[in-house]
């Protein structure tokens, strides 16, 4: 399978499972997850999720958790809705950039600086 294809593939999969998590999911831990990123495998049997949530490492437990139990119906879902030969098992990873963003954003308006400067 060509790069091109599997960013296409990232993309559709990162997208739908926004769209799910957002709408479809009533697991409370889930709330506030956020996808940041999918790599999928050349032979797209795996999909590498990334995603971040806010809050500490409490947050990050229950998201984690909440994905973990949740793997199993997201790809069923993604398997209805996507076009694909074979639906990729999801495996879920926390990416921290949003709390090193979020972090960021707190030092500079603690600095007292603006976005112009």
């Amino acid at each position: 399978m060509g790069k091109k294809y599997q960013h296409r593939v990232s993309d559709l999969i990162r997208s739908r499972l926004m769209n799910l998590l957002e709408r479809k999911v009533n697991d409370p831990r889930l709330r506030m997850v956020t996808i940041t990123d999918v790599e999928i495998t050349p032979d797209t049997a795996r999909a590498d999720v990334y995603y971040g949530v806010l809050g500490g490492t409490e947050a990050q437990a229950e998201a984690q958790e909440g994905l973990d139990s949740a793997a199993g119906w997201l790809r069923h879902e993604l398997g209805q809705r996507l076009r694909l030969p074979h639906t990729p098992e999801l495996v879920f990873h926390y990416d921290s950039s949003l709390n090193r963003g979020e972090r960021i954003a707190n030092i500079l308006k603690e600095l007292d600086i603006s976005e112009e400067d």
